[in-house]
Parts: C-alpha cells; sequence; structure tokens
C-alpha cells in the first residue's frame, strides 16, 4: 500500500472517530440539560417530576438553665421558593407587578423590575421552583403570604414556604459558650462531642421523620408533603444558673482585661450536690478583647501551685507524721537536693511558727516537712492523694477531662526531687475543677461529690429523666483531721494570705496559690517569669453553700493568688450572698434576733396604718376609734391602741414618721427642725408642755 493511500486510511479512521465523539458529547450534553440544565427540570414521560423519600430533620431540644431560661435553642427558618408556572396568566398578567412591589419593599437590594424580570424568565423557561429568599422568620413569612399572587396560596399563587431550615441558637451570645458545646459531623465514622450539647446529643436530636423531595434543575428540594412526624427531642435542664453564671463572667473578664492575662477560668459549684452553678473561661483574643475558645476549667491540665499544700498536710496528718501545731522554721529559703525555693515575702521567712501558720502564710518550708516526713516511703505519701481522689478522673459526662499528672515512684522521672516539688503544687497537675473538687470535699464534711452539669431531661415539659448527686468517697480523711483543715482555711482568711478579702456579712474559707509555669527552657532561664494565680475555697465558712475556684494564667500586672484571683472569688462571693436568700433568714423566723412573732410598726394616723395592716395581711386588734394610735404587743398580739393627743399641750410624737410628728406639731403652731432620719425617738419639749404658738421644737429621728 503506498504512502498516499494509508494517509487516506488514517484520515478517514480520524474523521470517523473523530464524528463518534462529537456525538457522544452531543449525547450527554443532552442528558445532562435534562437533569442539571438550568431553568430546566427533569420530567418523567407523564410530565411529573421524579420524587423519593428523604429524612426530615427534627427540631432539636432546649438546653436550659436551672430555672428553665433557655441557653441554647433551636430557631425556624424557611426557604421561599415560587413556583411561576401555576399561576393563572390573567392574575399574572395583572398582580405580578404588585407582588414584585412588595418583594423590594420587604427585600430592597433588589429592584422590582429585577425581580419580575427573574419571575418572567423563570416562567417561560418552565422553572418549578424559583428562589425568592433564604432564612426567612416566620413573622417575614407571613408578610409574603400576603403579597398579591402569593395570598392564593401554594396551588395557584406558586409560593413554596414550607421548607423549613433549623439552626441552633445561644440567645446570650459568648456567655458559657464553650460548656454549653456543639455536635459536628467529622466524617461518616467521626462525630465531635463538645460540652453539653455534644454530651447530651442523643437527648436532644430527637427522631427523624420522612418526606417527599422532587428531582429539579438544581436538585432535590424538599416538596413539604410529611410521610412521617419528626419527633423534637428533649430539653436538657442544666445545673447552671443563669444569673450567677452572668456575675462569674463579668467579674473573671473585668480582672482578666486589667491584668491583661491570657487566659483563666471560673467555677462555682454547690457544695453538698456537686451541681455546677458557674463556669466561665475566656481566652485573651486581643488587647482588652477575650472569648470563650477553650474550656480550660475542665480540659486543661496545669501545676497548682500553693493550693496543693492542703493535700500535703491532709496526708501528714492522717498518717501522723506530724501535729499541726508542731513547729518549723521558716527560714525564707529551703534547699532540698541541691534545689531551692523561697518563700513569697522575698526569701525573708517567719522565724519558728506552727505548720498551721506555715499553712496560712503558704510557707514553702512545708517542702521541707513532707520531705522530711516521707522521704523514705515516698508510696504512702501518694497512695494518701489518691485516696483524697487526686490521681484520677472525676468522670465527669463532659468529654475532655484528662488524667491527672502525679510523678511516682519508679517513674523515668522520678527523682528526689519530686516528692518535695510535689508537696508544693510542682511535678503535679490538675484541671480546676479537679482541685475543686477536693476542696469542696473539704467543705462537704469530707464527702468527695462528682461535678455535675445536668440535672434533668425532660420532654414535653415531663420529667424522663433526673441526674442525682453522685458520691465518689464518702470519707476522704478522718473527721479529726477534717476540722483541723478547716480551721485551718479559715485561718488564711484571718491571718493569713487571704486576710485582705475578708467580708463583713460573712466568712470565707480559702486557699491562694501562685505556681510559675513552664516555659520552653523549663522553670529556669526565662527572661520573662510566667505565673498562674489561683484562689479556691468555699462560703460561708461554718455552713458552706458554694464552693468556687478562680485561675488566671499568666497576668501581667500581678502575680500573686489573692491580688489576681482571689479579688474575683470575693466579689462572685459577696454577690450571691447579696441576692441569695438562703442566706437571710426570714424577718418572721424566730431564730432570726431581730425577728418577733408581730411586726413593729411606727405610731400615726389612724387610716393610714390600719389601710397597710389589710394590705399586708396582718392581723391585728382595733380598740379606738381615735385619729391618732399607737401598737401594744402585750402578750404577743397587736393591738391598735389609741395614742393620747392633748388640746393646748405639746403633743407626743415618739414613734411617729417624720411626716406625721411634722404634720401633728405645724397643725398647732409649733415651728418644727428635723434632725436625722427614721422615726422620733426624741423631742426637746417634753410632752404635756403648754402650747406657745411660733416656739421651736426639735425632733431626732433614728
Amino acid at each position: 500500500m503506498s504512502k498516499d493511500r494509508k494517509h487516506l486510511y488514517y484520515r478517514a479512521y480520524l474523521v470517523y472517530f473523530g464524528f463518534v465523539a462529537i456525538m457522544m458529547l452531543v449525547l450527554y450534553s443532552t442528558l445532562d440539560l435534562q437533569f442539571n440544565g438550568p431553568g430546566v427540570a427533569y420530567a418523567t414521560q407523564k410530565g411529573e417530576l421524579p420524587t423519593r423519600v428523604a429524612d426530615r430533620i427534627p427540631r432539636m431540644g432546649q438546653i436550659l438553665d436551672r430555672n428553665e431560661v433557655p441557653l441554647v435553642t433551636s430557631v425556624t427558618f424557611y426557604d421561599i421558593y415560587m413556583d411561576p408556572t401555576v399561576v393563572d396568566d390573567e392574575i399574572f398578567d395583572a398582580q405580578i407587578s404588585g407582588l414584585c412591589e412588595g418583594l423590594h419593599r420587604l427585600y430592597p437590594e433588589k429592584s422590582a423590575y429585577e425581580y419580575e424580570a427573574q419571575i418572567r424568565k423563570a416562567r417561560a423557561n418552565n422553572v418549578r421552583y424559583l428562589l425568592i429568599r433564604r432564612k426567612v422568620t416566620n413573622a417575614a413569612r407571613k408578610k409574603l403570604r400576603k403579597l398579591p399572587i402569593f395570598e392564593l396560596g401554594q396551588m395557584k399563587g406558586g409560593i413554596i414556604d414550607n421548607i423549613e431550615v433549623i439552626m441552633r441558637k445561644k440567645p446570650f451570645g459568648n456567655l458559657l459558650n464553650r460548656t454549653l458545646g456543639y455536635y459536628k459531623v467529622q466524617n461518616e465514622k467521626d462525630t465531635l462531642r463538645v460540652g453539653i450539647e455534644g454530651a447530651f446529643y442523643d437527648y436532644l436530636k430527637g427522631e427523624q421523620g420522612k418526606e417527599i423531595e422532587q428531582r429539579i434543575s438544581s436538585g432535590w428540594k424538599r416538596t413539604g408533603k410529611i410521610i412521617k412526624d419528626a419527633v423534637e427531642g428533649a430539653d436538657v435542664v442544666t445545673t447552671i444558673d443563669k444569673e450567677i453564671q452572668e456575675v462569674a463572667h463579668s467579674e473573671l473578664e473585668k480582672q482578666m482585661i486589667f491584668m491583661d492575662a491570657q487566659h483563666g477560668s471560673v467555677i462555682l459549684m454547690e457544695v453538698q450536690t456537686g451541681y455546677v452553678r458557674a463556669i466561665a473561661n475566656l481566652t485573651k483574643i486581643s488587647k482588652g478583647k477575650y472569648s470563650e475558645s477553650f474550656n480550660y476549667a475542665i480540659g486543661h491540665l496545669e501545676v497548682p501551685g500553693s493550693t496543693f499544700k492542703l493535700a500535703s498536710i491532709m496526708a501528714g496528718l492522717e498518717d501522723e507524721r506530724f501535729k499541726i501545731t508542731d513547729k518549723v522554721n521558716a527560714t525564707g529559703r529551703y534547699t532540698v537536693g541541691g534545689d531551692g525555693m523561697s518563700d513569697s515575702n522575698h526569701g525573708m521567712g517567719y522565724g519558728v511558727i506552727t505548720i498551721q501558720q506555715a499553712f496560712e502564710k503558704s510557707s514553702n518550708v512545708i517542702l521541707q516537712l513532707i520531705n522530711r516526713s516521707y522521704r523514705n516511703d515516698p508510696e504512702v505519701f501518694i497512695e494518701r492523694l489518691k485516696q483524697f481522689g487526686l490521681t484520677e478522673k472525676l468522670g465527669i459526662d463532659l468529654e475532655g477531662e484528662p488524667i491527672p499528672k502525679v510523678t511516682k515512684p519508679g517513674d523515668p522521672n522520678w527523682s528526689a526531687l519530686s516528692l518535695p516539688w510535689q508537696s508544693v503544687g510542682y511535678e503535679v497537675m490538675q484541671t480546676p475543677l479537679q482541685t475543686l473538687a477536693f476542696y469542696n470535699a473539704v467543705a462537704n464534711k469530707g464527702k468527695l461529690v462528682r461535678p455535675l452539669f445536668v440535672e434533668q431531661i425532660k420532654r414535653h415539659g415531663q420529667v424522663i429523666k433526673t441526674f442525682k448527686p453522685v458520691v465518689l468517697n464518702a470519707e476522704i480523711c478522718s473527721t479529726h483531721t477534717l476540722k483541723i483543715l478547716q480551721k485551718c482555711l479559715e485561718g488564711v482568711m484571718i491571718r493569713g494570705t487571704g486576710k485582705q478579702l475578708k467580708s463583713s456579712l460573712f466568712s470565707i474559707a480559702g486557699k491562694t496559690g501562685t505556681a510559675q509555669l513552664r516555659g520552653e527552657s523549663g522553670y529556669r532561664d526565662q527572661k520573662i517569669k510566667a505565673s498562674q494565680a489561683s484562689f479556691v475555697g468555699y462560703f460561708p465558712a461554718k455552713k458552706p453553700i458554694y464552693s468556687c475556684i478562680v485561675v488566671i494564667s499568666r497576668p501581667v500586672k500581678a502575680y500573686y493568688g489573692a491580688a489576681v484571683s482571689g479579688t474575683v472569688f470575693a466579689e462572685i462571693a459577696n454577690k450571691i450572698y447579696a441576692s441569695a436568700l438562703q442566706y437571710h433568714r426570714a424577718v418572721n423566723d424566730p431564730r432570726n434576733p431581730l425577728a418577733t412573732d408581730v411586726p413593729k410598726f411606727k405610731s400615726g394616723n389612724s387610716k393610714d396604718l390600719t389601710f397597710l395592716l389589710k394590705q399586708l395581711n396582718v392581723r391585728y386588734q382595733l380598740n379606738s376609734s381615735s385619729e391618732w394610735v399607737q401598737a401594744d404587743t402585750t402578750n404577743q398580739r397587736l393591738q391598735v391602741q389609741r395614742k393620747p393627743i392633748l388640746d393646748k399641750k405639746v403633743p407626743n410624737v415618739s414613734g411617729m414618721s417624720a411626716k406625721d410628728a411634722v404634720y401633728l406639731l405645724e397643725s398647732r403652731g409649733l415651728i418644727v427642725r428635723l434632725v436625722g432620719k427614721g422615726q422620733v425617738y426624741s423631742q426637746s419639749i417634753s410632752p404635756g408642755q403648754p402650747l406657745v404658738k411660733g416656739q421651736l421644737i426639735q425632733i431626732k429621728l433614728q
């Protein structure tokens, strides 16, 4: 075969296969146009759109505070579509302008002309699902239904407004954001469960329903035709008290801004139950701005510092290695194994003091004390820490709690320094929540309880599950040791490092903590010493209701626990005390020294006083029709008696209000001078003296 003939064959094959390729491309494009082409919906031979059954996502349950204030809720929006092909030609032509003008008023980013052009084009191209607006509120949805054409409904007006879009919303923004958390699907096999929503998602999610979807040009769209209704999720009632939470969050944030700190956390817990009433975590994002982006309180291990000294003293007392009244020489600088640590008073020391005084002043002489007591059997000390619940997780419902790190004999990094360093809060790492749980046990008569974040699960208002307090250890130490340590914690606030934080209204028991944080080069050779300030305790000291911990990391302006974190603790405690009824006995409580069985009231006008008693539903006996009356509470009965007022004599205004006393005296021509406020307890002219008009009389009130 000649070269020319071969060349013709090649050209023929090329043309043939080229045509085949073109035909295949045309066929593919035709099918693609039918299924996914712009403005064209795929239809069966009968002219119906293909359908399928799809899952209908239920409305998730709410996360509520203890008083059932919504902290996380589901908000329903609607995607609005239009099927312009179902509208009658005459109605369409007559009312399309009115519809588009209404759309422009509601959503002015498009002109009425643009809306009309879009709808007319969709109608001409037989588009069955034209998107009008995404994520419309129910209020806006109702307004859309009243527009021309749309008011005719879905079958005649073409409006498709039954496609729900449910979104989760936190009404209080950044408040409690990380602890409330979320649930996120990473992939088919992995999910991310964060905070309360992640931990209790199986209750919150509800049950999926089934509905019909139709295939249109842009994909599958819901029709609103329900086969099976979705079941809403249950509500989770948390232990959080929103009012206390707001106080904790704002006080922490205020101090963080002032100290220019990197991150911090607060936890406030009910002593007897372990219910967490407030938890705040703040991370610095820029100068003066903080967000809840990580849960340090639950998930961050750090050296506790001096707050760990309570566990060290507890161990020594339980093992009878020393007594709290034993003396130690707090020289100010303490060396063990060639390494040393100084006291916070610039290494000046405190002289010969008792162990209790050393604890109250947070002297690091405790590291020498513990080293001397346990250096031959450190395993005994570690075993005590285990008994106190300091070596294992608390087992809370929320994910992310790490195991505390406690160096033990036999570990690769155990050394002669490990024991003494542990005794003052180094070579041991805990989360703030784990530290708080230990102190809470001391407040709770030795009973260690698990911190809880949820009290109840409710469905349609009915309780379906209750989370009761969980006791992890009924007695972490002996009652004798416990009472000693409770006095030590009170002593910290009276004579020790926390004495500036005393409240005039109630007593606090607690411990300050200042820990140097490890840098890349270790604790030494750092140009800038990074520290962590903490304060942990409970209040009131004698009958504890709440325990609380405040931890602030890397403050700039100060670093001691009392000055940085203790002030936050005190502010939170004072504000809770002022607003919590459980701290205050009722005025009619017989245990209240100020209470009596019958109320006290001022002498005064009969009509005013009897009206007030009726309004307050106080039982009394009226024994006089006189204009001026006084109370007689003989035999614990309230009797309203006549108050003698003599004509032409100076009246007795003792026990009256300033208003009644001034009226009575001036009506008799006297000139009145007031001193003080309250009710009258003395008058400069004795009652019963002759009345001289124009005479000056001074009355004192208190």
